[in-house]
């Protein structure tokens, strides 16, 4: 027997409103699990449409099953032998429909699923009903996602703009980020995603019910987003040369990346650090409804040997000798999703903001991913809990140990560090574009006692962690070796600094002061330039010794992400055996750059946006272009090309554009030159609606 059903209408546009999906679209049913939805049942007939009769089903993924979650055959009584059971009621009737209210369990499967409706039990094939895509639902307290505030939810869910913050722990910058999350294409390449990674591709009717699990999804996410074990979206470089790709300084936003990636046939993007890896992971957890946030970690210890210690090696003149396989980034970015964790012990100690790393560093379970690791329980050391905590951990809160490395070859151990791994752990703060620091989340503060016991914790709770040696805690200098800065430093101009040195006796001293380039993983590349010196200190007084570092000789060596490290080490010429170092890592600021729009951003109305650049330099800037792009203000990114800029002068670009969804939007410019890369401004903007002219 055939269907009597004329239409079935899924109500799109209000459906998608009340669910806080129609940013992605008005045309395509967009829903959150937990979550009542409508749809209308059209007929000629109303008593073809009698309630008892009807019977819906739901189901997802190629090999959809009532066992496993992933379909689910209902009335509109509510009757259902599914485990995961979906309810329907009657909520308002015609002469010739019926209008029923739709709720899916709240841990039910997300990803797109396909409904049909049965109008009388003698049906053997129900009528299509169309599709529509679930997702995870941070409003609904059943959902294992659920964030209670609801600023944070706009921040943390529907905000498709942010910052990401790099530099050095001292030289702290942002970097605006646009996640664009609701443009109408990115929900489809997210699910694709879902559907590429390997569990899928092994046993796609398992990992479809699984996709119930945030903790399992967040996972399979974060292995996803690198290409090291499957056709992930982007690879990494960490190298200098960046053939056959861009660099990833390149980036200011998920789109472009996950657009290439997608019309490159799912084949990865070209490159990939570890802020590109962050955002985009961001992008995808917030468009499948997973709260998530930008979290970098200053001075991020990376511990290959398991044992909480990052050892670092130095010659007599301050440069380092010995590569370690332990280092220490000046920045390491990763993102926390949040989620309960019912699979830990203890629930709910461990629920909230878990850390999620999409970079790929370390193996786990075989795959490169991180996470979901919790961060409760990496700021009390809890190191035997899934996932990757020991790692997690040691990124925060690791030891460094200082190795000078003797004549003979042999080591001596100069310094122990147990504070400098682990600062200024930042994130963007609610509803402002201030930056919020959550140090105080990951561990206690550097220098008490609970912050040594929760480091002792972790190394006892962990079977792969090992004990470290003793470390012996070396006297109180009988030197003072200080770095600073004696003007800004700003790019485009010479660094000015001075060496500072102080002695209780009077002593004479070698002073060696060596600048090099390093990466922002702590890389050194390449010296850029070095003095030695000999001084003599009187006692208590202070010496001052200038350094320079000429933009002449440091100017072409700093571009894609690149820092300067300066290492000053003193060396008693009467007791050879003492050595005495400090270092500075070295951000420079950005010339000045601006973006302003001109006029009244009201919804499909002509904007246009003035960018200024000074060129600072006593050169011409050449081969300039400057890019301008941003969700829900330009569709596709506007390139403005000029062949230079010269000494002294100002780069003026006005560029047109027409908003096309309402709200608080973000504007973007790149600036790209032969002697300058990736400088990048923007400003905020508010659209109007063009109907009521209110936000």
């Amino acid at each position: 027997m055939t269907s009597d059903l004329s239409k079935v209408d899924l109500l799109c546009q209000k459906n998608n409103e009340g669910h806080r999906t129609s940013e992605i679209s008005t045309e395509r049913l967009i829903v959150r699990r937990g979550q009542t939805f409508l749809l209308t049942l059209h007929s000629s007939s109303a008593r073809s449409l009698k309630s008892e009769s009807l019977e819906l089903t739901v189901q997802t993924g190629p090999e959809p099953s009532e066992d496993l979650g992933t379909k689910c055959v209902f009335g509109v009584a509510g009757e259902s032998l599914a485990k995961k059971s979906w309810d329907a009621k009657v909520q308002e009737t015609s002469a010739t429909s019926v209008t029923l209210a739709i709720t899916s369990p709240a841990d039910a499967s997300i990803g797109e699923y396909t409904l049909s409706v049965k109008t009388n039990p003698d049906m053997t094939v129900g009528h299509s009903a169309g599709a529509f895509v679930l997702l995870f639902n941070p409003w609904c307290a059943e959902d294992w996602v659920h964030l209670a505030d609801e600023e944070e939810r706009q921040e943390y869910v529907m905000s498709e703009h942010g910052l990401i913050y790099r530099g050095t722990s001292d030289y702290i910058h942002e970097l605006a980020w646009d996640f664009g999350q609701f443009e109408s294409d990115i929900l489809d390449i997210c699910l694709k995603m879902l559907d590429l990674n390997p569990k899928c591709k092994k046993n796609a009717a398992e990992d479809f019910s699984a996709r119930c699990n945030p903790i399992y999804v967040s996972r399979v996410v974060s292995a996803m987003i690198n290409s090291n074990d499957d056709r992930g979206v982007l690879q990494g470089n960490w190298s200098i040369f960046f053939w056959g790709g861009v660099s990833p300084m390149h980036w200011n936003g998920s789109l472009d990346i996950l657009r290439k990636w997608k019309e490159s046939d799912y084949h990865p993007v070209k490159y990939g650090q570890c802020w590109v890896f962050g955002g985009v992971m961001c992008t995808v957890l917030r468009c499948l409804g997973i709260p998530c946030r930008v979290i970098t970690n200053f001075m991020s210890a990376h511990d290959t040997q398991g044992n909480l210690l990052i050892d670092e090696y130095y010659s007599e003149h301050g440069i380092e000798p010995k590569e370690s396989d332990d280092s220490i980034w000046n920045y390491h970015v990763w993102v926390e999703g949040w989620m309960r964790r019912p699979d830990l012990p203890g629930e709910p100690l461990y629920d909230g903001w878990q850390v999620l790393d999409p970079t790929p560093q370390e193996l786990s379970d075989g795959v490169h991913c991180c996470g979901p690791a919790a961060v409760k329980a990496v700021h009390e050391g809890h190191t035997e809990l899934k996932y990757d905590l020991p790692f997690v951990f040691a990124e925060v809160n690791a030891d460094r140990v200082n190795w000078k490395i003797m004549a003979d070859g042999s080591q001596k151990r100069i310094l122990l560090d147990t504070k400098l791994v682990g600062q200024n752990i930042s994130t963007k703060s609610v509803g402002s574009d201030e930056r919020l620091d959550i140090t105080a989340n990951y561990k206690y503060p550097e220098g008490t006692e609970k912050e040594r016991e929760a480091f002792k914790e972790a190394v006892k709770r962990s079977e792969k962690l090992r004990e470290p040696e003793p470390a012996p805690v070396p006297p109180p200098p009988k030197i003072s070796v200080k770095i600073e800065e004696h003007s800004k430093l700003i790019n485009g101009t010479d660094i000015d600094l001075v060496i500072r040195l102080q002695s209780p006796t009077p002593r004479d001293v070698v002073l060696h002061v060596n600048a090099q380039v390093m990466l922002y993983n702590s890389v050194l590349e390449s010296d850029v330039c070095s003095e030695e010196q000999e001084v003599q200190l009187l006692t208590n007084e202070e010496l001052t010794v200038p350094f320079q570092i000429p933009f002449s000789k440091y100017g072409s060596h700093i571009q894609e992400n690149k820092s300067i490290k300066v290492t000053a080490v003193a060396n008693d010429k009467e007791h050879t055996e003492e050595v005495y170092l400090a270092e500075k890592d070295i951000v420079l600021e950005n010339p000045p750059f601006s973006i302003t729009v001109i006029g009244n951003p009201v919804q499909l109305k002509n904007l246009q946006a003035e960018i200024n650049f000074d060129n600072p330099l006593p050169e011409a800037l050449t081969n300039c272009s400057i890019k301008v792009s941003g969700s829900g203000l330009l569709r596709d990114p506007v390139e403005t090309r000029f062949l230079s800029v010269g000494p002294g002068q100002q780069a003026r670009v006005i560029v047109a554009f027409t908003p096309y969804r309402i709200g608080p939007k973000k504007l973007m410019a790149n600036l790209n030159c032969d002697q300058f890369r990736d400088i990048q401004t923007s400003c905020k903007i508010h659209v109007k609606s063009m109907i009521t002219g209110l936000f």
